[in-house]
């Protein structure tokens, strides 16, 4: 007999039962978009190569490592010829290095056919398996875009996600049950659904009548109502402050029951609207039902655990985040799109979860414009052919062209017009150019106003001109717990109605929940600038609040091109719209954007790339995966803000766990370009632990207990 595995008690689990189990449970996860034959075929073939002496002797005597991927590839073709051959290829012969390139004679897909492998004898299970090529033929998708080669990549990987998948799982069983038992009990969407109505009539009972409160009230009517149609792709246009992060939810829970499905997911740009929203959403479900899946979160902090050992919770919400299997996830932007462009077997077993389920992208207009086509594409993908809805919520709803997005978003609102003309809290002013004294000159007699520029740098020049009474800079020049100790100063002083001048990056701009009578704003795209108002008389606190926006006569990120231009789309829709925050402006702005974009809304050509490589099914998984990068590679440097960061970074050197103590030192981590990390070390302010983290060796001299990070003058990032 073969076997596949031996765990810690000498047990053997055999090929035979390795591979039924991987088939069934792969078979039941692509059931929810329609491919059960062929997940199972990829189950039952992608381990018999090890039914080999040479693996035999690698399991049961430690061996050398051998190749037992690439047989059941080679069965597959013998069983449904060529074009399954390369289909199913690419998910068995990856399963543990990853979807490849198809490659050449030397490397990639091709050169694994072309392999000398162990000899094996599987006829028994080969015989097993009961379905022809027809079978397999009727499930590949029917509903693909004009971009089929990138459909049919998208099958793959979705497929490749639910074979993973249950090869980790199956694993994991046999050698490890108490992990696996970790895995079960998510509750039901009936009993979650009844905890939102309860806390959002409680919520509701305790509201105040006014004028956004009663328009909030309507938001959540409205996507409650919308909730019980099919899936399809959905927008939710809301303005600032309009309670979208409840309503969407709504509509969500209410979608769920009406198609069935199985997981809601929360889409965020932001790790700290992230922690914001996953905060209300665990007050309300119960910490075990929601997944906060970002870099910045600690599976340590969930039940108040000081132990090394994760209590129960912790330790499910840990193994979900590996799958996502869980009834609502809250992540980021990066996790979300990066892993359906992503190669690697960690990244990819979340995907077949993302089929049958709801996904709300929040703050759609984020969505990359360098990768536009082809992320509008895998969400399209998703909404065609994995029975998943897609709601794009934003205050600024992106107008997509036709040869981005042929089938217009269905809205949720009945009367987005009315509605932002009925919210109307703020008017914008277009001042033209203005120095950094002419800004400072204009703040210095306010009691309480906002300035968000784009660049580090000018926000640190500003503040350091102005006068200090009361002022408060923000930037990501200072690490995450710096900014939140501000914030929570800063909240406290509006409560207050105290004296409170902040300038800021457009950090702020999203998932800050505080409100000034007035801001001003550098100039930037329509979008951003809607999102500055958005931190403008938020509450209604005055009849009309102000906006003005203006453009620096400093030299400040002109080597930025891409925020270069989207300013000059914002300047033009300034200067043509009395109410440049009007749905007919912003429409006119997205518009604008597009066209002046065009040839760079696919800036790595990868949809190209697969529609020329279709015919042969000859796709480069791996060069897909490394060109799809949201953010810029830049270097992590840990601050030694305060005691609790000085004793972590005191035991990274000697822990025999650094990654997980690196994990709680995100919260005092800040991301730099390497040319900055490169001046730091030649200065001597850097200690590197173990060659994988950055310290800052101390703060004097270059952190700031108002700028953090001291800049220098060529620095121009962004936030």
């Amino acid at each position: 007999m073969n076997y596949a595995h031996i765990n810690e008690d000498g047990k053997y689990q055999p090929v035979r039962e390795h591979l039924e189990n991987v088939a069934k449970l792969s078979s039941e996860f692509a059931r929810n978009f329609g491919a059960p034959n062929t997940a199972y075929v990829c189950g039952m073939l992608h381990d018999i190569g090890k039914c080999s002496k040479e693996f035999q002797n690698r399991l049961l005597n430690n061996g050398v490592k051998v190749d037992h991927s690439t047989a059941g590839a080679i069965e597959a073709g013998k069983l449904y010829g060529h074009v399954f051959k390369l289909l199913l290829g690419y998910i068995i012969c990856g399963h543990h290095s990853g979807l490849m390139n198809y490659g050449s004679e030397e490397s990639g897909l091709k050169a694994r056919f072309n392999k000398k492998i162990p000899k094996y004898e599987v006829e028994s299970e080969i015989k097993s398996i009961k379905i022809d090529a027809k079978q397999l033929s009727i499930e590949v998708p029917k509903k693909l875009t004009e971009n089929k080669g990138f459909g049919i990549g998208f099958y793959i990987r979705m497929l490749y996600s639910c074979l993973v998948d249950a090869d980790f799982l199956d694993t994991e069983k046999f050698m490890n049950v108490d992990s696996s038992n970790r895995r079960k009990g998510n509750e039901e969407f009936s009993t979650l659904n009844e905890l939102f109505e309860i806390y959002m009539q409680m919520k509701q009972k305790n509201c105040d009548d006014s004028k956004i409160n009663t328009y909030r009230q309507k938001i959540y009517r409205d996507c409650v109502k919308a909730g019980a149609q099919d899936t399809n792709l959905f927008s939710l246009t809301v303005p600032t402050g309009g309670g979208k992060t409840l309503s969407s939810m709504a509509f969500a829970l209410k979608h769920v029951k009406h198609n069935n499905l199985k997981r809601i997911i929360c889409v965020i740009p932001y790790t700290s609207i992230i922690e914001q929203n996953a905060k209300e959403y665990k007050r309300i479900f119960g910490e075990e039902n929601v997944l906060e899946h970002h870099s910045n979160f600690d599976f340590n902090e969930v039940e108040n655990s000081n132990s090394k050992k994760l209590g129960y919770t912790a330790e499910k919400l840990k193994y979900a985040s590996e799958n996502w299997d869980i009834p609502i996830i809250v992540t980021t932007n990066v996790q979300f799109f990066e892993s359906l462009f992503a190669n690697k077997s960690s990244r990819c077993r979340k995907i077949h979860n993302m089929a049958n389920s709801v996904v709300i992208i929040d703050e759609a207009q984020m969505m990359p414009t360098k990768f536009l086509k082809p992320t509008i594409n895998s969400l399209r993908e998703l909404v065609n052919n994995y029975n998943t809805s897609v709601v794009l919520t934003t205050a600024t709803k992106p107008e997509f062209p036709d040869y981005v997005l042929k089938e217009k978003p269905k809205e949720i609102m009945s009367e987005p017009e009315k509605l932002y003309n009925a919210l109307k809290r703020v008017e914008v002013n277009y001042l033209g150019r203005l120095s950094d004294d002419g800004i400072v000159e204009r703040i210095n007699d306010l009691e309480r106003v906002l300035v968000i520029v784009n660049t580090r740098k000018h926000a640190e020049n500003l503040y350091k001109k102005a006068d200090k009474n009361n002022l408060y800079h923000l930037s990501a020049n200072m690490c995450p717990k710096h900014r939140s100790e501000l914030l929570e100063e800063i909240k406290m002083k509006l409560k207050n109605k105290e004296s409170c001048k902040i300038i800021s990056t457009q950090l702020i701009e999203c998932g800050v929940d505080i409100s000034l009578p007035i801001v001003y704003r550098s100039l930037s795209g329509i979008d951003s600038i809607v999102q500055a108002a958005g931190r403008c008389n938020r509450e209604g606190e005055v009849q009309m609040g102000k906006v003005y926006v203006f453009e620096s006569t400093e030299d400040y990120g002109k080597a930025i091109m891409y925020q270069s231009r989207t300013a000059e789309c914002g300047r033009q829709i300034l200067e043509k719209f009395s109410d440049s925050l009007s749905l007919e402006a912003i429409s006119s702005y997205f518009e604008l954007l597009y066209d002046t974009e065009k040839d760079r809304l696919d800036s790595r050509n990868i949809l190209n790339n697969f529609e020329e490589r279709a015919k042969e099914l000859a796709f480069d998984f791996e060069k897909t995966a490394h060109d799809y990068k949201l953010i810029d590679e830049t270097e992590s440097l840990i601050i030694p803000y305060n005691d609790e960061a000085d004793k972590l970074i005191g035991s990274l050197k000697y822990s025999d766990y650094p990654n997980a103590i690196a994990r709680k030192l995100q919260k005092y981590t800040i991301s730099i370009h390497k040319n900055k990390l490169d001046e730091l070390i030649d200065q001597g302010a850097i200690i590197n632990i173990n060659n994988q983290f950055m310290v800052l060796a101390c703060k004097d001299g270059f952190y700031d207990e108002n700028l953090g990070l001291c800049s220098n003058e060529k620095e121009t990032l962004i936030i």
